[in-house]
């Protein structure tokens, strides 16, 4: 998958990490951006939508970094 740990200050650490912060900021982004455009009472279940959305946009942009890098099937 091209997943290569970032040493720092001999610590190793995940790329997902800095891939997940990347989501989540995204996410707040399209949330408000959805919030601005639509009312609140167009989302039921609004928790399990923004759950949702961090998942799905950690994943792109883990495979965008990964497209990037060549490692992609």
């Amino acid at each position: 998958m091209g997943l290569r740990e970032i040493a720092v200050g001999g610590i190793y650490l995940s790329p997902l990490l800095l891939y997940a912060l990347l989501g989540f900021l995204c996410a707040v982004a399209v949330r408000t951006l959805l919030h601005r455009f639509m009312s609140q009472q167009v989302l039921w279940y609004e928790a399990w939508f923004d759950a949702a959305l961090f998942v799905i946009l950690t994943a792109a942009i883990a495979f965008m970094f990964s497209f990037a890098n060549g490692t992609a099937a």
